[in-house]
C-alpha cells in the first residue's frame, strides 16, 4: 500500500511518501523551489517522492493532507466573532483569501493534483487528518517505542495547540488537549516578534540568544501574561496579545509591561532583548517540564515521543531527558509542519487503514532522516561540469584525507553527500564543516560564510562512541535536538572580567577544548553519529579522530542567512562560489577555491531575502 502525505499552504510544505509503513522519501517543497518556508503547494516534493519509488500518481493508494481546512476556518470565524467588533482590517484580509482557496481545499488540491497526472480518485482516496494527529503519528509511529506517551506542542493547528496521546501498536489515544489561543509556540512567537525576529522562523534565534542574557522578565511573565498550573496547562492573558485578529503579535500593553516597543531588526540586540530571550525560554522550560511530570505520574509512560514546533527547542529537551522522569525520549526530526506530511501519511496508513506496525525496539524508521534526494557520481560529474566547476575526482580514502587536511587546516568544508536530509537540521549530508577546536571557527562561519548573526552557536557532529567523553549525555541524539554541556574536565572557566564581555566578544573567549561548538552557558546543540545510518560521515569523524584526537566536527547547514539547504550539486557549487567556504566535496569530487573560475563568483548572500 503506497501513501503520499502532504502539508501545504501555511508554511514549510513538504510530502511524504510511505510504503507498507516503510517511510520511503520525504522533502520540503523549498529545497526545490529555492524559497525558504515555502508555503505553496509542493509539486516539486512530491514529483521527487514520486520518483524515489518509481511511481506514478495511478499507483498511489491514498492521499493524505495533514490538517482539516473546515475547522481551521470554523476557529478563524469563531475567533472573529468573539473578539468583533476588533479585528475587522485583519478579517477583511483573511476572508478573501480563505473563501477563494482555503476553504475548498479540496478542489484546489485536486486540481494540483491532476498536474501530476491521471489515474487518482480524489473524490474516494484524499484523506484529512486533524493536525495534532499528524504531529502525534510523526512522532510515534518512526519511534522504537512499542508504547510511549506523546506530546504534541505548537503554535495552533486546527484548534488544539497541545496534546497529549498515548501510543500503542498502531493506535494513538489523544488524551487532552489545550485549544487556541492558549499556546506555548504562540508565546514564544510573541518573543520571537517582540525582539525583531521573524515568527515562524526566528524562534531559534531566540533560543540562542537566551544564554547571553538572564531571566530578569520571567516572574512579570507568570504574574501577567499566563497562568501555569503545577499540571503544566496554562492559560494565557489575551489583553496582552494581537494574534487572535490584529496584524501584530503583540500591543502596547505588552510593550508598557516590557519597557518598550518591539525592536526593529535593524536595531542592534540590547542586554535587554537577552533578557527577554532568557526569560521566555526559562518560561517555557517550566512549562513543559510541569507537563510532563503530570503526564509521566498519571500515565506510568515510560516512554516520551516529541513533535510540533516546540519540540524543536533543543534546549527544553534536553532539560525534559535531565529531568529524569522518562527512560527514553524520542523527537521527530522534522517536529514542525514539515513533518506532518509524514504523520499524515503514517497515519492514513496505521489508522485509518488499520495497518500493523513493525518495531525493532533499538533504532527508530525514520533512516537517520536521510530521505531527500541523491544523485549518482557520474551525474554529481556531468552536473559540476556544466556548472563551471574544476574538481578532481578521488578514491573514498583519498577524498576523507583531502577533507581531513582541509579541516586540520582550519578550513571550511562543503560536505554534500548521499541523501539530503528531511527536517531542519542538517545531518552530515548538506552540511558545512569546520575544525571545533578553532577559537577563530564560530566567527568565520557566521560571518563569512553564513552572512548571519553572530550571536549564534554551532553544533557539534560527534562520534557516538565517543560522546560521553566530551558532553554530559550518554545517549543517542541523531538528529540534534538535544543540548546537554561540555564535560567538566573539557571547559575552560572564563575570568571575572571575560563574563563582563558583550555578545561576540565573548564567544571569542575559548570555553573549553572545543570552543567553536561550545555556548557561552558550555552548552551544545549534540548530534550524535552513527556507522548505521551515515557511514561516510561516521568515517570523515573516525579519520578527523585519528589525526587529531578529537572526534568532534563543527556541524552547519549548507546554505546562507535565508536560503534554504542546498539540495542539488548545482546548489552546492553556487554556495561555495558565492562565500569564504575554501573546500567542497560532492560525492567523490574534491573542489578547492583557488582553482576555480573567479568569474563564477557572486554576490550570494544578497540573493535570499534575510530569515
Amino acid at each position: 500500500m503506497r501513501i503520499l502525505g502532504i502539508s501545504a499552504f501555511y508554511h514549510d510544505s513538504a510530502a511524504a511518501l510511505v510504503r507498507d509503513g516503510e517511510i520511503v522519501a520525504a522533502a520540503q517543497e523549498e529545497r526545490f523551489s529555492r524559497k525558504k518556508h515555502d508555503s505553496r503547494f509542493p509539486l516539486h516534493a512530491i514529483e521527487y517522492c514520486l520518483s524515489a519509488e518509481g511511481a506514478r500518481m495511478s499507483d498511489l493508494d491514498y492521499i493524505a493532507f495533514y490538517d482539516k481546512p473546515f475547522l481551521k476556518f470554523e476557529r478563524l470565524l469563531e475567533t472573529y466573532l468573539a473578539f468583533a467588533p476588533h479585528g475587522l482590517r485583519s478579517f477583511q484580509m483573511a476572508m478573501p483569501l480563505w473563501v477563494r482557496e482555503k476553504l475548498f481545499q479540496k478542489s484546489l488540491l485536486n486540481d494540483q493534483l491532476k498536474e501530476l497526472g491521471d489515474g487518482f480518485d480524489v473524490t474516494s482516496r484524499l484523506l484529512f487528518t486533524e493536525h495534532h494527529q499528524s504531529h502525534a503519528a510523526s512522532a510515534f509511529f518512526p519511534s522504537p517505542f512499542e508504547e510511549a506517551l506523546v506530546l504534541t506542542m505548537d503554535g495552533v493547528g486546527e484548534w488544539a495547540t497541545t496534546s497529549a496521546a498515548l501510543g500503542r501498536g498502531n493506535h494513538l489515544e489523544i488524551l487532552k488537549e489545550i485549544h487556541f489561543p492558549h499556546s506555548l509556540g504562540l508565546l514564544y512567537s510573541a518573543f520571537t516578534y517582540y525582539t525583531g525576529f521573524k515568527v515562524n522562523s526566528g524562534e531559534y534565534k531566540v533560543m540562542g540568544l537566551a544564554p547571553y542574557g538572564e531571566p530578569r522578565y520571567a516572574q512579570q511573565i507568570f504574574d501577567h501574561v499566563i497562568d501555569l498550573k503545577p499540571d503544566g496547562s496554562f492559560h494565557l492573558n489575551l489583553e496582552y496579545f494581537n494574534y487572535c485578529t490584529g496584524l501584530t503579535m503583540t500591543n502596547g500593553k505588552f510593550d508598557a509591561l516590557f519597557g518598550g516597543p518591539p525592536r526593529r531588526p535593524d536595531q542592534l540586540l540590547t542586554q535587554r532583548h537577552m533578557d527577554l530571550a532568557a526569560s521566555v525560554q526559562v518560561v517555557l522550560e517550566e512549562a513543559v517540564l510541569r507537563m510532563a511530570r503530570s503526564l509521566a505520574a498519571e500515565t506510568g509512560a515510560r516512554n516520551l515521543c516529541l513533535a510540533g514546533g516546540v519540540a524543536l527547542n533543543c534546549v527544553a529537551n534536553g532539560k525534559l531527558l535531565r529531568d529524569g522522569q522518562f527512560e527514553r525520549i524520542w523527537i521527530q526530526p522534522a517536529a514542525g509542519d514539515a513533518g506532518g506530511a509524514l504523520g499524515a501519511a503514517l497515519a492514513a496508513h496505521h489508522l485509518f487503514q488499520d495497518q500493523p506496525r513493525q518495531v525493532n525496539g533499538c533504532g527508530d524508521r525514520m533512516h537517520g532522516s536521510y530521505l531527500g534526494p541523491e544523485y549518482s557520481q557520474p551525474d554529481i560529474q556531468q552536473r559540476l561540469t556544466e556548472a563551471g566547476a574544476k574538481f578532481t575526482v578521488l578514491g573514498d580514502c583519498d577524498l576523507l584525507d583531502a577533507c581531513v587536511q582541509a579541516l586540520t587546516a582550519e578550513k571550511a568544508v562543503g560536505w554534500f553527500q548521499g541523501r539530503m536530509e528531511f527536517g531542519p537540521r542538517a545531518l552530515g549530508a548538506r552540511s558545512i564543516l569546520g575544525d571545533p577546536r578553532s577559537p577563530k571557527m564560530q566567527s568565520m562561519l557566521n560571518l563569512k560564510v553564513k552572512f548571519r548573526e553572530s550571536f549564534r552557536p554551532f553544533a557539534p557532529s560527534v562520534l557516538r562512541e565517543h560522546v560521553a567523553e566530551w558532553f554530559e549525555l550518554d545517549s543517542d541524539s541523531p538528529y540534534m535536538l538535544l543540548v546537554a554541556d561540555v564535560v567538566e574536565d573539557r571547559r575552560k572557566p572564563m575570568t571575572a572580567e571575560q563574563q563582563k564581555l558583550f555578545g561576540i566578544e565573548k564567544l571569542n573567549v575559548p570555553r573549553s577544548d572545543i570552543p567553536a561548538v561550545t555556548h557561552v552557558d558550555y552548552s551544545a546543540r549534540i548530534q550524535t553519529v552513527h556507522r548505521e545510518t551515515n557511514p561516510r560521515y561516521h568515517a570523515l569523524l573516525e579519520r578527523f579522530c585519528e589525526a587529531t584526537g578529537c572526534p568532534v566536527l563543527v556541524n552547519t547547514s549548507f546554505n546562507v542567512r535565508g536560503e534554504p539547504i542546498v539540495c542539488t550539486p548545482e546548489d552546492a557549487f553556487r554556495c561555495f562560489m558565492g562565500t569564504d567556504i575554501e573546500v567542497l566535496a560532492v560525492g567523490n569530487c574534491f573542489l578547492a577555491k583557488e582553482d576555480q573560475d573567479p568569474k563564477l563568483s557572486k554576490d550570494y548572500k544578497s540573493a535570499f531575502e534575510l530569515d
